[in-house]
């Protein structure tokens, strides 16, 4: 899966962050591994254009989706099941986000992320006109941002265990001990 990020608010941010809630929602989503996704971050000015021009509204806004709907056409006919998609973009304003991030009392990072599911969902038809729709869309979105969230942590987590194991082992000199190498399970290998 290939997922773009190209800021260009003059906000730094969290880009390895980004491409993790979405990547994390693609798979979830069991969107094809050939998918393409762009996420663009805005200044103010720029976003307030986007959301003019797109939606006849006035003023910046959080979020704004573009679908691409391309589906991969050079295909054989007889393959099952449509081809990778360029899912299109997902267009993020932090200054926007970090507003909103005060208000809600969150980071910014943590607006971002949610941002970006939403937008993400977007792509995928999800849509929120409708109270149904929009209870629907709201769950999965928190769902899915909840579940990253733990996965990160547990992610984190073992790394911080692996990284003290590593420095106990090569304090007391063991950490190249063929005694603690993994064992080979391959057939004919040694353990």
């Amino acid at each position: 899966m290939t997922i773009e990020v190209a800021n260009e608010s003059g906000v730094g941010v969290n880009e390895f962050d980004l491409v993790s809630v979405a990547r994390y929602v693609l798979d979830r989503m069991r969107i094809n591994s050939l998918a393409e996704l762009s996420i663009l971050l805005v200044d103010v000015p720029a976003m307030t254009e986007l959301h003019v021009k797109w939606m006849d509204e006035p003023g910046p806004t959080d979020v704004l989706s573009f679908p691409m709907d391309e589906l991969d056409t050079a295909r054989r006919p007889d393959e099952a099941g449509p081809g990778p998609a360029l899912l299109g973009d997902v267009v993020l304003c932090p200054a926007v986000a970090a507003e909103q991030a005060g208000q809600a009392g969150h980071s910014l990072d943590d607006e971002l992320h949610l941002l970006t599911v939403h937008g993400v969902l977007h792509l995928l038809g999800y849509d929120h006109a409708e109270p149904a729709d929009e209870r629907e869309m709201f769950r999965l979105q928190n769902e899915l941002l909840d579940t990253w969230r733990d996965h990160r942590s547990a992610e984190a987590r073992s790394a911080r265990l692996a990284a003290v194991d590593a420095a106990v082992l090569d304090t007391v000199g063991l950490a190249d001990s063929p005694l603690l190498a993994e064992p080979d399970t391959r057939p004919g290998g040694r353990g």
